[in-house]
């Protein structure tokens, strides 16, 4: 007996050492080439240049921080970024698909080790004297049974299938923690975009009261003038829809102003009746725009938590590849079972009770009717199909690059163009003003240059919250403060 249990350990000894020295087969994994360009095409906003310092990056440069919402110099905005984390829906969900990629790691790494398992009875026979056929000799008043075994059943992983299979659950967690990241930095600018539109409209509202109180004025010149016989009644009747023009806008940019406020609440995870933001106009001079560090094309791959994504779903796409090649080679397992069996309580657990067995068995698919290939093919189709993803996600990454680089260089200058306008415009309405005053001109010039006036300073308003916003675009373009070394090494 002694001899047969050290046989059954020099087999178990000789399996696992051929599980551990198991080859692998399938494809290694190599990232493949991405769409590059040595530079971005671009220009920068001067500003950029000259005081912020964008310039093409270097190794140890500045890089943007993790809290890149603080650059904009606005307490309100912080506060608001801060209660992002704890109480976003989006966010809670994108956490929980990453906790349960984790665990996948556990689940497949559970196979590199014997399941074993218990599976105690008891049990009593009695055969019947009477039934058809039975010996009556060896008729008894019954048998028992008790029975304790312990099973142990081990695969070993001779070509790699368990051990893809754990590297493949490593990469989908490291890419639904990429996608975390995407989701984190997407909540954040899509709260400081929601924010910037609520303070230009809190603008849009303060201008539009300041106008509405000069039109009142105006109307209420036109009235004295009329009612003195210096001004005909169409100059009346023009004033006073001059003045409700103004007042429908008003009214309008309150329904814009409240839709952002409820987004804001939401992103907050907040019902929109228990959150109030007090109106705070922002103004052409502030928020300043923060600095941003340029970066290489080529950094752009790992700065970016979607493109990172996008690359670990491609490499346990590669996985799949080996674990359905791995179907074409021979399965070996390692069975065993021990325990006591005995025919009554008094003799269950006596020396002489115990039983073992132990064995491998290899097993091997002969024919599918092309089941193995066509699994492989569809591995690869999906690998193929992984990479051409990866190389669109990071075209799309370059365009949202170059894009709100552009938007922010144009609308530098479109600034400048619009300030001189404005100016224009005002200077003309006091002109007309005092030439109607004296006689000279028709009301309908002045109403002309106060609607001219108005819509230039409302652009004046909308030009600095489209730089905001751009720079808020530009900063998710280029990865937030995020970059790849901070994906989760798995042990």
């Amino acid at each position: 007996m002694k001899r047969i249990f050290q046989s059954a350990l020099v087999v178990l000894a000789a399996s696992l050492t051929s599980g551990i020295v198991g080859c692998r087969v399938g494809p290694q994994y190599v990232r493949p080439a991405a769409p590059l360009a040595p530079e971005f095409k671009e220009e920068l906003p001067s500003n950029f240049k000259a005081s912020n310092g964008w310039k093409v990056a270097q190794p140890g440069d500045s890089q943007l921080k993790s809290d890149w919402w603080t650059s904009f110099n606005d307490r309100e905005l912080n506060s608001l970024e801060t209660q992002i984390e704890p109480a976003n829906q989006t966010l809670k969900q994108a956490e929980s698909n990453f906790r349960a990629a984790r665990a996948a790691i556990r689940f497949y790494r559970s196979d590199l080790a014997p399941t074993v398992g218990a599976n105690p009875s008891i049990g009593a026979v009695r055969y019947s004297t009477n039934q058809p056929y039975f010996n009556k000799n060896v008729a008894s008043n019954g048998t028992g049974d008790f029975t304790l075994p312990i099973d142990l059943n081990y695969e070993i992983d001779l070509w790699g299938r368990i051990r893809r299979s754990i590297a493949q659950s490593k990469e989908q967690a490291q890419a639904s923690a990429a996608d975390l990241e995407t989701t984190r930095l997407s909540l954040h600018a899509e709260l400081a975009i929601d924010y910037f539109n609520l303070r230009s409209a809190d603008a849009q509202r303060k201008l539009l009261d300041e106008t509405v109180r000069a039109f009142q004025d105006a109307l209420q010149l036109t009235e004295d003038r009329y009612n003195g016989g210096a001004a005909p009644l169409s100059d009346v009747t023009q004033a006073r829809t001059q003045l409700q023009s103004a007042q429908v806008q008003a009214t309008d940019v309150d329904i814009m102003r409240a839709d952002y406020e409820h987004a804001i609440a939401t992103l907050l995870g907040k019902a929109p009746a228990q959150f109030d933001l007090p109106r705070n106009p922002v103004t052409v001079d502030g928020p300043i725009l923060p600095a941003i560090p340029g970066v290489l094309p080529s950094q752009l791959l790992e700065r970016r938590p979607d493109i990172a994504s996008e690359e670990r779903h491609m490499a346990a796409a590669n996985e799949q590849i080996g674990i359905a090649q791995a179907a074409f080679y021979p399965t070996l397992s390692l069975s065993a079972a021990a325990g006591f069996t005995g025919t009554s309580a008094v003799n269950w657990f006596t020396w002489p009770s115990r039983f073992f067995a132990v064995g491998p068995t290899l097993s091997q698919t002969l024919f599918d009717h092309g089941r193995r290939r066509a699994t492989t093919d569809i591995a690869r189709s999906d690998y193929d199909a992984t990479v051409a993803s990866y190389r669109q996600t990071t075209l799309t990454a370059f365009q949202q690059v170059e894009d709100d680089l552009n938007a922010l260089h144009r609308l530098e200058v479109e600034a400048s163009q619009q300030q001189a306008a404005t100016a224009s415009a005002r200077e003309s309405l006091d002109l007309f003003n005092t030439r109607y005053e004296g006689g000279v001109d028709t009301y309908l010039q002045v109403i002309t240059w106060q609607t001219a006036l108005l819509q230039n300073e409302r652009n004046d308003i909308d030009i600095t919250r489209r730089r905001l916003e751009a720079s808020v675009l530009l900063i998710k373009s280029l990865g937030g403060g995020w970059d790849s070394s901070q994906l989760p090494q798995q042990p």
